[in-house]
């Protein structure tokens, strides 16, 4: 396969450029479903049935497996959007500089996209039946939540043995293996309004409340464990002469383990169930939208197997924990062995020096080859 892919490189990279040059943040539905057109028509030349699933704020999901395939035990996910406004590719599009490229969504996750195309052409190129075991998913909301896209993964995934998940390798190239969970919060805090100079005693600040409760919210971390809770965007009050009649505070919050989550969500419902400044009302919005992506049992098999692909295609394999969140804590919370950051080598991801390793493309795009050749066929 590796003769193949090598003659491949400057089509993958192409078609990258392609893609990445196509704005398509999570919020501008057309940008999204032209990306999707676009990889819709290419696996449907390789004889795949693409099921397209109709949004009508966000992008449309893509639910793709082969014509010829029963029943697939392995699923893949990646995603089409970016966390990148309409306009950012003409401010900065794609380009080559030395082994790397740049651009918006280049290696989150526009080269996985990519990789995931070219590893099924390697297959089919090899006369090896393993890409009729596989079932993927192109989600278009990944970036804010996969709040439309959650129930859609989970159902997909049901009855699967392996999950392979395409966010990009760390920059040093190892695999993600655990992922903490994540929750937004919001509080609102209501108060009454007075002139600060005129008659403050008649105001009830609800800023003062609300900075009471980010400190007890912030003495909830316990780094340790891998529970942190943050307290990352508040706004209120009207005037600076006014005492705030309102204020509001978004808060997200990060666990290690599903268990953490029940006896976290009552401390914060605690600490917002009373108030420190008199007059003063709290109320909290929020849940955990994420569960954490466990490193357990079967991860550590499919860990291993994945090891031995790469010591025999020569690609070193290393694995790490990450605090970010990505649609691989849905399948691993469902029991099934699940790894993440099988995309290729990048780095600065949601940034203006977003890049990929175009050394790398190769290499990782055999590698998912190799893997869902193994896991299909057992060698």
């Amino acid at each position: 396969m590796i003769k193949f892919l090598e003659t491949q490189q400057e089509e993958m990279i192409k078609l990258i450029k392609k893609l990445v040059n196509i704005d398509s943040g999570s919020h501008f539905k057309q940008g999204v479903d032209t990306i999707g057109k676009i990889l819709q028509n290419q696996f449907v030349e390789l004889g795949f049935a693409v099921e397209e699933i109709e949004n009508e704020e966000i992008g449309n999901h893509l639910i793709i497996k082969h014509k010829e395939a029963t029943s697939p035990s392995i699923i893949i996910l990646a995603h089409l959007d970016t966390v990148f406004q309409e306009g950012t590719v003409d401010e900065r599009p794609f380009k080559i500089k030395g082994d790397r490229a740049y651009g918006p969504g280049v290696i989150d996750m526009k080269s996985s996209l990519v990789v995931v195309l070219f590893a099924i052409k390697a297959l089919i190129q090899q006369g090896d039946n393993g890409y009729k075991n596989i079932q993927i998913i192109f989600n278009s909301d990944e970036e804010i939540g996969s709040l439309t896209s959650r129930s859609i993964i989970e159902k997909e995934a049901k009855g699967k043995k392996y999950a392979l998940v395409m966010e990009p390798a760390r920059k040093n190239g190892s695999l993600v293996s655990s992922r903490r969970g994540k929750g937004n919060y919001t509080i609102s805090v209501k108060g009454r309004a007075a002139h600060s100079g005129i008659e403050p005693e008649k105001g009830r600040s609800a800023i003062e409340e609300l900075a009471h409760k980010i400190i007890q919210l912030h003495e909830l971390s316990d780094l340790d464990s891998g529970i942190s809770v943050n307290v990352g965007l508040i706004e209120g009050g009207s005037s600076v002469n006014t005492v705030s009649d309102y204020a509001i505070a978004h808060i997200d919050i990060r666990i290690a383990e599903m268990e953490q989550a029940e006896p976290l969500e009552v401390r914060i419902e605690e600490i917002c169930s009373t108030t420190d400044v008199a007059g003063t009302e709290v109320s909290l919005e929020g849940e955990i939208i994420r569960p954490p992506m466990e490193k357990n049992k079967k991860t550590e098999v499919l860990l291993n197997i994945i090891r031995e692909v790469g010591e025999k295609i020569g690609v070193e394999i290393e694995d790490t924990a990450t605090g970010g969140g990505s649609d691989a804590s849905f399948t691993s919370a469902l029991g099934i062995a699940t790894i993440d950051g099988l995309g290729p080598i990048g780095g600065n991801a949601h940034s203006d020096k977003e890049y990929l390793e175009l050394s790398s493309l190769i290499p990782r795009t055999l590698l998912l080859a190799t893997i869902i050749q193994r896991l299909s066929n057992g060698r």
